[in-house]
């Protein structure tokens, strides 16, 4: 039995990443955890159920408690996502780089020590800065990221990339865009935008976006985000020319394009635009990137576009209502 570790596990991917890897390798074999258990009334025995059981507290930061776990529990598989993002790691830059450079050390340093472990590590398009091409960004462009979260990022390829090279250690990463999901709430990034976006359409029917009706930046639907993960994790190594950090790639709109798509299906749907720090971030990234080695070499293919996107968000959205 294939037995696998997620962190982070009840941010926004974690909490749609963990169903899908227990439907796929057993509901006993998939340990969800994070650095405390989310709140879940005790009248909800559902509810606690399906979260906590099979989860557990863990601390990235603290080496000995990952690399237990690890051992402990027999980990084939770990889907390292514990972060703090963009937006949340500028309001405390050192808290961020303890937890997003500190944590994934930690967790390729048990991998290692433990042997046969294999480690996915999501880097993101916040390690490109404004010396980067705006429009179909290459795998190779320059890395100077202007906020401490993408510093980690940067830093976080090159120690995976010194644990593969020195320790043959098994790590793969894509570059994520901002992703965009109808479950769980935004995490404090500064593509968090889309998602409120959503959720006001669905609800009061009025936004104010934080960023400029002509921002541009390239998203990825949740459904698409995971298949990602999984495939390139099950993939074969020897077919993988650039394992920690794929660009990968989906769709690209602005913030007004996202409302008037909003607007066929929810007429009355008004938005503001008040651009605050956030937008600063969102000027330093790319508004669309290359990942051709990616479709080559593991045959990457994203299912969604903004039409069936938006479609199936207003949907979700308003089914849970």
């Amino acid at each position: 039995m294939t037995r696998v570790l997620v962190t982070g596990s009840f941010g926004q991917i974690g909490t749609e990443l963990v169903p899908v890897l227990r439907a796929r390798y057993g509901e006993e074999a998939v340990l969800a955890t994070g650095v405390r258990l989310p709140s879940v009334p005790r009248s909800d025995d559902r509810a606690r159920r399906t979260v906590l059981e099979g989860a557990a507290v863990l601390d990235v930061t603290d080496l000995e408690a990952v690399e237990s776990l690890i051992r402990g529990r027999r980990i084939d598989l770990v889907y390292h996502l514990a972060a703090r993002l963009s937006a949340v790691g500028e309001l405390d830059p050192m808290a961020a780089w303890q937890v997003n450079m500190n944590g994934l050390v930690n967790v390729l340093e048990a991998a290692r020590r433990t042997g046969g472990v294999r480690v996915f590590w999501p880097s993101s398009i916040a390690v490109f800065g404004p010396d980067a091409p705006r429009d179909q960004v290459p795998q190779d462009a320059p890395l100077n990221p202007t906020t401490l979260y993408g510093v980690t990022k940067v830093a976080g390829e090159l120690v995976a990339d010194y644990y593969v090279r020195k320790y043959e250690l098994d790590v793969r990463g894509v570059r994520y865009t901002g992703v965009i999901s109808s479950q769980a709430p935004p995490g404090g990034g500064t593509t968090d935008y889309a998602v409120e976006m959503f959720r006001a359409a669905a609800g009061s029917g009025e936004y104010t976006a934080f960023v400029r009706e002509d921002c541009a930046l390239p998203m990825i639907y949740m459904p698409d985000c995971l298949e990602a993960a999984i495939s390139l994790m099950e993939v074969d190594r020897s077919r993988l020319s650039q394992p920690v950090r794929y660009n990968l790639m989906a769709m690209t709109f602005t913030a007004g394009e996202l409302a008037a798509e909003i607007r066929k299906h929810r007429p009355g749907f008004r938005c503001r635009y008040e651009p605050d720090a956030r937008q600063l971030i969102a000027d330093s990234w790319p508004r669309s990137i290359d990942d051709s080695p990616a479709r080559a070499d593991w045959n990457w293919q994203p299912g969604y576009d903004l039409e069936r996107m938006t479609r199936q968000m207003l949907d979700a959205l308003t089914e849970g209502q």
